[in-house]
């Protein structure tokens, strides 16, 4: 039997989740989470673009996760990625940046998602949480 168009996609979405979660409960590197994002063809950068973009935005990022994501990307400040996370409201179209700027995208994107989804996991979810994503053990961590 043969693995659909549509089997992909969700396996690669599933992916994505369990990558950039990894990153941010650190159990995973950014730099080996940026290492597998170099790694993928440009149209599925964009598809992490765009999938990473959204799991920032359900985290309910603030400005000032913006501006301490970006301080712990390492990515100047100035950078369009940079500039674009920390209006208020962050601006979206992450995946429409041109290509030589995907990496600091992916960067900021899941360093500022990292901020966020830990300060909801030490509030809103504090003892409660039932999601998968929040519940990573360190058997599944990377370098």
């Amino acid at each position: 039997m043969t693995e659909t168009s549509s089997d992909r996609g969700h396996t690669f979405r599933q992916e994505i989740e369990r990558v950039v979660n990894e990153v941010a409960q650190g159990l995973r590197t950014l730099d080996a989470g940026t290492a597998w994002f170099s790694g993928l063809a440009p149209a599925r950068r964009q598809e992490v673009l765009q999938e990473v973009s959204s799991y920032a935005m359900q985290a309910h990022i603030t400005p000032a996760d913006g501006r301490a994501g970006v301080a712990k990307s390492g990515v100047k400040p100035t950078a369009n990625p940079s500039v674009m996370i920390c209006m208020d409201p962050p601006r979206c179209g992450f995946a429409s940046l041109p290509a030589d700027e995907h990496v600091n995208a992916f960067c900021v994107l899941v360093s500022v998602f990292t901020v966020a989804d830990t300060r909801r996991r030490k509030t809103y979810c504090k003892g409660t949480c039932g999601h998968a994503w929040h519940n990573l053990t360190a058997e599944t961590e990377h370098p």
